[in-house]
């Protein structure tokens, strides 16, 4: 089945980021090492380069900000839904609705707190882990690359995927300049999201006919059973 390999890679991905969710819980001390250092790493950086960090606030406040890529699901949703697609259109809706409800109740069960500076760059509420500017770019430019047709130009396809990669790594990378988030928690982001698209593409079923545009042909009388 064509599907398995996804669905092998969405199950690894969430066992991933259950293993680093029992870590980040038991505060497994090599973890939080790594995220203290590089932390404090990037924060050295971002608070000497203020054109840097005033780009990174632009990127993460408004192009990869998590309601700028829901507006992009909800127009791919619509654009499907006005096509009679519904059925990917719905597909869309669901995953950025559970990424929605999955980070939000993440960050309430684990309840991590987000790094503390003497001198901050920038600001951010809530719970940190997991991203929810990472888990939502991951799933949204994921969906948006699944409805890309299979008949499109090899130009347009890597342009897309381009895209998408630069989004999902450049928002992650922009969290922890900016010093709102620790390493795990855009890693887990990334897995979660991952994880998500893998799960609602491959249970898609005919993704083929969708992407026709056009209604299955009825069996005339008399055809072969297949």
């Amino acid at each position: 089945m064509r599907n398995d390999p996804l669905r092998r890679a969405g199950a690894l991905c969430a066992l991933f980021a259950a293993v680093l969710t029992v870590l980040v819980v038991l505060e497994w001390r090599p973890l939080l090492a790594v995220d203290e250092r590089l932390a404090r790493d990037l924060h050295a950086h971002a608070v000497t380069h203020s054109g840097v960090t005033g780009t990174m606030r632009v990127l993460t406040d408004w192009v990869w900000d998590p309601w700028t890529m829901r507006a992009l699901a909800a127009l791919a949703f619509v654009t499907l839904w006005w096509r009679g697609d519904r059925a990917r259109a719905l597909r869309v809706a669901v995953a950025a609705l559970v990424a929605s409800a999955v980070q939000q109740g993440m960050k309430a069960l684990v309840g991590r707190e987000r790094p503390v500076w003497t001198d901050p760059v920038d600001s951010a509420h809530y719970a940190a882990y997991p991203s929810g500017h990472g888990m939502t770019a991951t799933v949204v430019c994921g969906m948006l690359l699944w409805l890309v047709p299979r008949s499109a130009p090899r130009r347009a396809v890597w342009t897309a995927w381009a895209v998408a990669v630069v989004s999902v790594l450049g928002v992650g990378f922009s969290r922890l300049y900016l010093g709102v988030h620790w390493t795990s928690d855009v890693l887990a982001g990334w897995l979660l999201g991952v994880a998500l698209v893998a799960l609602v593409a491959s249970v898609s079923g005919r993704r083929g006919r969708a992407c026709s545009g056009r209604s299955p042909v009825s069996p005339r009388a008399g055809d072969p059973a297949r």
